[in-house]
């Protein structure tokens, strides 16, 4: 079904633009955070996290991500692949973070947690990262936002109302106070156990090190 996407938004696109007129890194931090332990992985004040993974998994990767962060989409894709590789061993977590510089990045989140409303919350995650070159330049990301959430299975009438709702708006913004309390200020912020993973080293070889690294740890010495 992937390879019919571009061909449905491209669709979308043309009778957007048809029928309503329409057309369409990352600051150095000095030092390396840290989660303290009575928050990491914790459930933010809307109660609920978005995680791949069992709960007691050995080793928990965290994301503080912006949808339209160019190094967030490029690591994205890796990290699925990584989860996968690593089955029951990890849990990946993902939180919204929207940097202002980012003119669509909050109604992306929105949309993502839209979503997650109906139980679709990672398939949106990933079309909004596997097209972030086409909606972070369109003059009506609605229009495919809505596109997107038809593609996966959604009632679109719900989406449209959920994504302008008070609940959807208040789990954005309990992300991002939580990345703020910890000193997240960029995109993509990694934790791994709850430290902060050195950005230099947010890459696939990096970060499948890091957590083989960890597993490593984490077993009882003999």
């Amino acid at each position: 079904m992937k390879r019919y996407l571009p061909f449905v938004i491209v669709a979308v696109v043309a009778a957007v633009a048809i029928g309503i007129g329409t057309t369409l890194y990352r600051a150095k931090r000095p030092q390396t955070l840290t989660i303290p332990k009575k928050q990491g992985s914790s459930t933010t004040e809307s109660g609920e996290i978005h995680a791949l993974g069992p709960a007691d998994a050995k080793v928990t990767l965290e994301e503080f991500g912006d949808f339209q962060c160019p190094p967030c989409g490029r690591l994205s894709e890796p990290i699925n692949q990584i989860q996968h590789d690593y089955s029951r061993q990890l849990r990946f977590i993902f939180r919204n973070f929207p940097l202002i510089n980012h003119l669509h990045a909050r109604e992306a989140a929105c949309a993502a947690e839209a979503a997650g409303l109906q139980g679709r919350f990672w398939q949106m995650h990933d079309v909004l990262y596997r097209e972030q070159a086409v909606w972070s330049n369109s003059a009506d990301v609605r229009a495919l936002f809505s596109a997107y959430a038809g593609y996966i299975g959604l009632n679109t009438e719900r989406f449209k109302l959920d994504m302008e709702s008070e609940k959807v708006k208040e789990r954005v913004a309990a992300d991002q106070k939580q990345g703020l309390s910890i000193g997240v200020k960029n995109t993509p912020t990694l934790f791994l156990n709850n430290k902060e993973i050195d950005p230099k080293n947010l890459n696939p070889t990096d970060l499948r090190a890091a957590i083989d690294g960890a597993l490593k740890s984490s077993k009882p010495s003999s």
